[in-house]
């Protein structure tokens, strides 16, 4: 006779939770898990409970560890950050993967916190708070040169990956831990958690390098603004009705890259933006954008630009690493994604002895392999 499959006893308000939480709808899940609706609908009811199989399957889909589903009632979590995306019929409404980023990053935020606490270390954010109603050139004025990020030093990097390292690390000295996380970038392009400590900034890792710079000094507006979010930056720019936060956010990261009196300077010389976006390692969106505000282009050639380039501004980052034989080794990989800050919380807690090997690995995302060369690289 065949074995008969185990069934496990689920309260029906946590499958509810596991799934409205994953971004999935019901009518998704039972056709991933390959099951009728009816015998579905019989789970979310209580009248009948998955096999153990089937509870593995779901629990694999919406990304939860499968002991969640033993629990008496649902965990509590933070809700998700403010949209202020202005995505028409998106409102609140998030792509899977762009909650899944959330997710992890939120993740990755109480991991920092429960590390920074073992050391004995203090991650509150090193930024004064600023409010909505000051000029957000004045405060780009202020952080440009209290990163000392001149003119000078904008040209000396040699490449857009040098400025949003140079710019990343001076950020996480500020105790602003900076991830990348893929997200469909026409979903999302950044999002910033400071509803706890430490603060987090989140960059999309599928956008092109140049976007990225701007999206992480936009998110690092949010946290001066003390408002978490998740934002099309670049994107909204383009929008007559923009969102005040996202307004000033956006001021404040171009007024940052590309100060007005330096971008009136080089306008009035030079209108190649394809040269001004090598020189500054910023994007054309943003230069055009600029230049349309600071009435060195008519309102036509702005928007023969949009109509031309607003396709190209969500288009994902090309793989020119591959193309010229590079390919990023996984200790690169994670110190890329995880970041500095993150990763030497990990590895002075491996150090002391507060975490194993084997928690490093799994707080790393990476394999056993790599840990050597990742510690090697880390900031102590």
């Amino acid at each position: 006779m065949p074995k008969k499959s185990i069934t496990v006893e689920v309260n029906p308000d946590i499958l509810k939770w596991a799934i409205g939480s994953s971004g999935w709808n019901e009518q998704e899940i039972s056709k991933k898990l390959k099951l009728s609706s009816n015998i579905f609908d019989s789970w979310l009811k209580g009248e009948t409970n998955p096999t153990l199989r089937q509870l593995e399957d779901l629990a694999k889909t919406v990304k939860r560890p499968l002991a969640v589903f033993f629990l008496s009632e649902p965990p509590k979590e933070k809700p998700l950050p403010k949209d202020y995306r202005m995505l028409p019929e998106k409102e609140g409404k998030f792509d899977k993967k762009t909650i899944l980023a959330i997710r992890r990053a939120r993740r990755l935020q109480k991991i920092s916190k429960e590390l920074s606490e073992n050391l004995n270390t203090n991650l509150n954010k090193l930024v004064s708070a600023v409010k909505q109603s000051e000029d957000p050139k004045k405060t780009a004025e202020k952080y440009r040169a209290e990163f000392k990020f001149d003119e000078v030093t904008q040209k000396k990097l040699k490449t857009p990956y040098e400025v949003f390292n140079f710019l990343r690390d001076t950020i996480e000295d500020k105790n602003i831990i900076v991830f990348q996380i893929f997200m469909p970038i026409e979903d999302a392009r950044g999002f910033t958690l400071v509803d706890d400590s430490p603060a987090v900034v989140v960059v999309n890792s599928k956008d092109q390098i140049e976007a990225r710079i701007f999206t992480l000094m936009h998110e690092f507006g949010h946290v001066l603004l003390n408002e978490s979010g998740v934002s099309m930056p670049e994107s909204t720019i383009f929008l007559k009705n923009q969102d005040p936060i996202e307004k000033w956010c956006d001021g404040f990261a171009s007024a940052f890259l590309l100060p007005e009196t330096l971008a009136k300077a080089e306008f009035s010389q030079n209108k190649d933006v394809a040269k001004l976006s090598r020189a500054y390692k910023v994007s054309k969106a943003m230069l055009f954008y600029n230049m349309y505000r600071l009435n060195f282009i008519s309102k036509q050639q702005y928007d023969a630009f949009i109509d031309k380039y607003k396709p190209e501004i969500l288009k994902p980052k090309e793989k020119a690493e591959k193309k010229g034989g590079f390919r990023s080794t996984a200790d690169k990989q994670c110190l890329s994604e995880r970041g500095q800050k993150f990763v030497s919380l990990v590895v002075n807690n491996v150090d002391k002895g507060f975490i194993t090997h084997s928690d490093a690995l799994g707080y790393l995302s990476i394999k056993a392999k790599n840990l050597d060369k990742v510690m090697s690289k880390a900031k102590k």
